[in-house]
């Protein structure tokens, strides 16, 4: 039943949340002056775009009465969110620190979690108008020129219209060997591991992305590796392990070569790495 459910109504239903919180991002985009900078228990940045695509993603959803665990919700305890079997797990704004830097590859990151597993995830680039989709066992896909818009009220048919499989079909013995890297979170353990990386391929090339859009770079096949020894949460992290994977790829955590757990109790992730297929 769930399976037909996402197809039908759930799939839509976050399509439409991240473009519509999309839309609120980009409202408030390039007018620093109403970014409205505060700093969370964590020490990291969250804005005015952070707050607004909270709330609109939970306005969005809330039709669902599927509950919500959200990076602007973090607060929930892990005592009322331990058993349940299906969640949302959200990051509305992925890549603030960038955001406030004028950087514009900020994701919005929606995760439809089945027993603690990602079985369906969109990440929505709205600067750059493209949604990375995917379900479990249907494959992952990449539909372009997805205006953000406040009344987004996409079905499953204008979805899937012109929408690209992924892995984009390209010749990468042309390029160089490339690893997406965060701008701002290295640390000396990251540059060991690039190091190891490049005595494989001498042709190693850094491209530096912010947010979870490296995911969906090594799941388009425009980039084939990435490294993170510094701090995420699970938010992070789940709808881009899903949609790499759905595209072939596949992410493990350091240095055990595991898999990523979610609805932890700590909601902070291990160090990982991802490769592209």
């Amino acid at each position: 039943m769930i399976d037909t459910q996402v197809n039908a109504i759930l799939l839509p239903a976050m399509f439409n949340a991240a473009v519509r919180a999309g839309a609120a991002i980009m409202k408030i985009h390039g007018h620093k002056d109403d970014y409205d900078i505060t700093l969370k228990n964590d020490k990291t940045p969250i804005t005015l775009a952070d707050r607004t695509a909270h709330r609109t993603i939970r306005e969005s959803l809330g039709h669902t009465r599927i509950p919500i665990l959200s990076e602007e919700g973090r607060e929930m305890r892990y005592d009322e969110r331990r058993n349940w079997e299906l969640y949302w797990l959200v990051d509305p704004l992925d890549g603030t620190a960038e955001f406030i830097e004028g950087y514009n590859e900020f994701t919005v990151n929606i995760a439809l979690m089945e027993n603690n597993r990602c079985i369906a995830a969109v990440i929505y680039v709205p600067y750059f108008e493209k949604m990375y989709l995917a379900s479990e066992g249907r494959g992952a896909f990449l539909k372009r020129g997805v205006v953000p818009d406040a009344e987004a009220a996409y079905d499953y048919l204008s979805i899937v219209q012109d929408w690209l499989p992924l892995p984009l079909t390209a010749d990468r013995t042309t390029r160089n060997f490339r690893v997406a890297l965060s701008r701002r979170h290295r640390t000396e353990e990251t540059y060991a591991h690039i190091d190891t990386l490049r005595a494989e391929h001498p042709d190693l090339e850094i491209v530096e992305q912010g947010s979870s859009y490296k995911f969906c770079m090594l799941a388009e096949g425009t980039a084939d590796y990435y490294v993170r020894t510094t701090n995420t949460y699970e938010w992070d992290t789940a709808a881009g392990e899903l949609i790499l994977s759905e595209a072939g790829g596949r992410t493990c955590t350091l240095p055990d070569h595991g898999s990523l757990r979610y609805n932890e109790e700590n909601l902070h992730n291990p160090w990982f790495y991802c490769q592209a297929k």
